[in-house]
């Protein structure tokens, strides 16, 4: 099993704390790396509310937290994150949230969670297996287009509908169980491998992003989390995909912008009530992290700080 490297750790929490005694919002546990240097950080009058869907991750959660008064943990998704602040009278009171977006190194690692086409296991995918439909039962019941979509949308496979075609043929014959049964069609009907890149990265990777609505509840979550946030308090989202990181950077840059006026009307900048300022530039993992830790490679950190 791969060591669970925590990706972007201190510069992640180092953007994100502000006050030691403030409080604060981890939306994706994991296995604990960032929250536990942001427990570090934390006076005795520092809180921390963390959040995560995998089962796994909550129990890690509470065994290793269970006499830190000062932690708070919640199962669910960060999408709902506006409702967990709401219940602890935190709505705009909160001094940081941090999103470390994507699947963990535990999750992949383990072959019973259906994440990697590198190992053999049931066809699961989910983050929270106690909820919604596993990967085995959504391709088993989708139609050929609506596989072919995913493919695209979420794995942008310029072979989707080849590859959607496989799929359906095979399973008029055999049921689809395992991840390498997946994995073989997938090869199969790749007629361009990349270099140093398997034929189902794309695939493996678009059905767990719609498996999980990752990206819808990302976007869900955008709004919750600056309403929230406190003046001067501070988003701080890591992603690994281009798409989700476009989704950050939009909603970032808009609510940079402010209001959306005509550009012919002469207004000023703080009549068009901005209610975010960026915090630098997207950061990028150096190459010393990254020989560590291959996955960190395509991470991109973005911070923003309420205004309004």
């Amino acid at each position: 099993m791969v060591e669970h490297h925590t990706v972007l750790a201190r510069q992640a929490v180092d953007a994100l704390i502000g006050d030691s005694s403030g409080f604060y919002i981890d939306g994706t546990f994991g296995r604990g790396g960032h929250a536990r240097l942001i427990l570090e950080r934390l006076s005795e009058k520092g809180r921390l509310l963390v959040i995560d869907k995998d089962p796994e991750a909550i129990a890690v959660a509470r065994r290793d937290f269970i006499d830190d008064k000062r932690i708070i943990i919640q199962q669910g998704s960060f999408a709902e994150i506006a409702s967990y602040a709401n219940a602890l009278g935190k709505v705009g009171g909160v001094q940081g949230v941090l999103l470390d977006l994507g699947v963990s190194s535990p999750q992949l690692d383990d072959a019973g969670r259906g994440f990697s086409f590198l190992k053999d296991g049931p066809l699961d995918m989910r983050m929270n297996p106690e909820q919604g439909l596993s990967a085995r039962q959504w391709l088993a019941a989708a139609g050929e287009e609506e596989i072919a979509n995913v493919i695209y949308k979420y794995g942008e496979e310029r072979f989707s509908r080849r590859m959607a075609r496989a799929i359906v043929r095979y399973r008029a014959e055999h049921e689809i169980r395992s991840t390498l049964q997946l994995a073989e069609i997938i090869t199969d009907a790749n007629p361009a491998w990349e270099k140093h890149k398997h034929p189902a990265t794309r695939v493996f990777q678009a059905i767990r992003i719609h498996i999980n609505n990752e990206l819808g509840d990302l976007e869900t979550a955008l709004d919750q989390v600056l309403e929230v946030l406190a003046i001067n308090g501070r988003m701080v989202i890591i992603s690994f995909h281009s798409l989700e990181d476009r989704i950050v950077k939009r909603f970032i840059q808009a609510k940079v912008k402010g209001d959306d006026y005509p550009v012919s009307v002469p207004v000023m900048h703080a009549q068009l009530k901005p209610r975010l300022k960026s915090r630098g530039k997207a950061l990028k993992v150096e190459a010393e992290e990254i020989a560590r830790n291959s996955r960190a490679r395509s991470a991109v950190m973005r911070v923003a700080e309420k205004i309004a």
